[in-house]
């Protein structure tokens, strides 16, 4: 299944680092979510798109998680050439992920 049958995403940046969210539709989906979606999954996923570190906080009051992916930006919003500069289509290339 894909995340996106089960989960949605807001993508933010800050400077060459975006950080990612993944909130499930159903509370009860969140354990699953901590188990499958670990940093390992994220970074071989996003392999070639992010090229740092991944960073996952776990946010069980709100059923949550939180990626931190760094290098994931072309170097930055004001800098970068790239065409999603603030890396909003990030959100998306996740929820593509297979669990």
């Amino acid at each position: 299944m894909k995340l996106y049958d089960i989960a949605h995403s807001r993508a933010g940046d800050k400077g060459n680092t975006s950080t990612l969210s993944l909130i499930p539709y159903s509370e009860t989906d969140y354990p699953m979510l901590c188990e499958k979606v670990t940093v390992q999954a994220v970074s071989k996923h996003m392999e070639g798109i992010v090229k740092g570190k991944i960073i996952r906080y776990e946010m069980p009051n709100v059923s949550s998680l939180l990626f931190v992916c760094e290098k994931a930006l072309l170097s930055g919003v004001t800098t970068s050439l790239a065409l999603d500069a603030h890396g909003k289509s990030l959100s998306s290339a996740l929820l593509e992920m297979e669990i």
